[in-house]
């Protein structure tokens, strides 16, 4: 017998689980709500009546007309093409974010659980840390050194979200690190790398994704948040919070910029929120208190 010939049992998902999800309103509000903007973002140049930069001065802070659905703005932009370019920033942030802070946080997190002692004392040490501050404060006091911009954005983001993925792969990989099938593999001679990579983390990482999924809609209402307050996209980028930003300047005239920069953020929250809670109920109900 070899070390590959030792297998985890590895918890498949729950029988059902997409069938489940199908039967959940929500899920599929969510789903519907999602794949509406991830096609409207996709398909922006050609569904978007004009382009998102495209000014015409004189029309400025005109309302919602047969030509300009959503009105114009301070530069005679078009809103309705505007918002609908601001769906490629948000996802482009949210997911972008998401994925970087799961593959930094997961290796961290799997070198502070298999790693020696003192490893582990400093990673969790610069996890608890880090998270000790808020996004807000800290995107405030270090986003304007860097000038902001999407990258800068991106950075602060996943570095105040690295922490939380390295928590949660180091407390399930060590809750695996005991396991039977590990034992053996350890008697076997197989490697601490090999263990890891081929065994604990296929047990792990389903778990892991479905939080992520969660935390797709905090990282959108964050780009929003963040441009909104300066330390985010920077203008003439159309991003959802500057919207907002420019419409609060113009909110006792024209209200229709605020509600044109408010309802797609308001809706493709709810949607990725409806649907990672739907999944996470669907195929790891664990994670919801429900098993």
């Amino acid at each position: 017998m070899t070390a590959a010939d030792i297998q985890p049992v590895i918890k498949p998902a729950r029988p059902g689980g997409f069938t489940n999800l199908a039967r959940d309103p929500m899920g599929m509000l969510g789903l519907l709500l999602a794949l509406l903007l991830i096609l409207s973002a996709l398909l922006a140049p050609w569904i978007a009546p004009y382009g998102p930069n495209a000014m015409d001065i004189p029309s400025k802070l005109q309302g919602p007309s047969a030509a300009h659905w959503l009105g114009t703005d301070q530069l005679g932009r078009d809103v309705l093409s505007r918002a609908i370019y601001g769906g490629r920033i948000a996802l482009s942030v949210a997911l972008i974010s998401t994925a970087l802070s799961v593959i930094l946080g997961g290796i961290l997190g799997m070198m502070a659980a298999m790693g020696p002692r003192w490893l582990d004392y400093v990673l969790t040490l610069g996890f608890d840390t880090v998270r000790a501050y808020p996004v807000i404060i800290l995107a405030l006091a270090i986003g304007p050194i860097f000038g902001g911009g999407m990258v800068v954005l991106v950075g602060l983001l996943v570095a105040t979200s690295v922490p939380y993925y390295g928590r949660i792969m180091r407390a399930s990989v060590m809750a695996q690190a005991n396991a039977e099938y590990v034992e053996a593999l350890r008697a076997m001679g197989a490697g601490r790398v090999r263990i890891v990579v081929r065994h604990i983390l296929p047990n792990v990482i389903g778990p892991v994704l479905i939080v992520a999924s969660m935390d797709i809609p905090t990282f959108i209402a964050a780009e929003a948040g963040l441009s909104f307050l300066g330390v985010g996209v920077k203008p003439p980028a159309s991003s959802w919070g500057l919207m907002l930003q420019d419409g609060f300047d113009f909110v006792g005239h024209t209200p229709w910029l605020v509600v044109a920069g408010g309802i797609p953020l308001v809706l493709a929250t709810l949607g990725f929120t409806f649907l990672g809670e739907a999944l996470r109920d669907a195929f790891d109900p664990k994670l919801g208190g429900k098993g």
